[in-house]
């Protein structure tokens, strides 16, 4: 279950689903705090706070929801809101008027069609404005504990870079993900790899040489592979766990 086949690409269906399901099992050990790192209390909270999202990051959100949600408790509060005072709020998270249009929108569809709920099923939230698949499997997740694959930019890349999927299209990568990832397991692995992408396997440069997942990685080499130089790229608060589970303590230290 290595990544020689894959970068061959003679891999069979059976090998990548046993690849893809240590490799979950592995962010797992690296990332046991992976969670969602939006702020929220209910269903109706995480998708305005998914919605703001798009182009921001969690961090400049949550500094800004806590005043939004405090003046906007319900589905009824977004229907009847002023724009303009809805747009000075979430102003911060960039293209604030398109995200005011969609959460008055979406109070305003709730009201109308879901007596001011959150629906839980697919194929009524992706009907609501301001949410597609990814936001949907966001909230199903997160605030039902109906297991989902979110698909934004960490996971096209990464899932691209370790040869689980090839493309860019989030509905396809989506359901390929899905015939390879324990069910239960989709959401939690849409965490571990989100806190994977921001941690160590970075944009721009991969700490490749400090990586959990390296032998099972096709990709391996794209960043800098020697283990020291590698380990100054990682981020995140247990960096030195991940140093210690890529097995580099000795290289890091000299």
């Amino acid at each position: 279950m290595t990544a020689a086949d894959a970068r061959k690409g003679t891999e069979s269906e059976l090998a990548k689903k046993r690849r893809a399901r240590v490799i979950d099992r592995l962010l797992a050990a690296a990332h046991p705090d992976a969670h969602c790192e939006l702020d929220y209390t209910n269903p109706l909270e995480l998708a305005v706070a998914t919605i703001l999202s798009a182009q921001c990051t969690d961090v400049r959100v949550n500094l800004t929801t806590p005043t939004l949600f405090k003046k906007y408790r319900s589905a009824e509060d977004y229907a009847e809101a002023n724009p303009e005072e809805v747009e000075a709020i979430i102003r911060p998270t960039g293209f604030y008027r398109n995200k005011a249009k969609s959460i008055m929108g979406l109070g305003k569809a709730l009201v109308e069609h879901h007596g001011g709920r959150l629906p839980e099923d697919m194929e009524s939230l992706v009907k609501l404005p301001g949410i597609g698949r990814k936001t949907a499997n966001v909230i199903r997740g997160n605030a039902f504990g109906i297991p989902g694959i979110t698909v934004d930019t960490h996971m096209i890349r990464i899932t691209n870079r370790l040869g689980l999927v090839d493309g860019k299209d989030p509905v396809k990568l989506e359901f390929r993900l899905q015939q390879l990832i324990e069910p239960r397991e989709w959401t939690m692995f849409s965490h571990r790899i989100i806190f994977h992408g921001r941690r160590v396997c970075i944009a721009r440069k991969p700490a490749c040489g400090a990586c959990t997942l390296a032998k099972h990685c096709p990709s391996y080499g794209e960043g800098p592979t020697d283990p020291a130089e590698a380990a100054k790229l990682l981020k995140g608060d247990n960096v030195d766990e991940l140093i210690r589970l890529a097995g580099i303590e000795h290289a890091v230290s000299q």
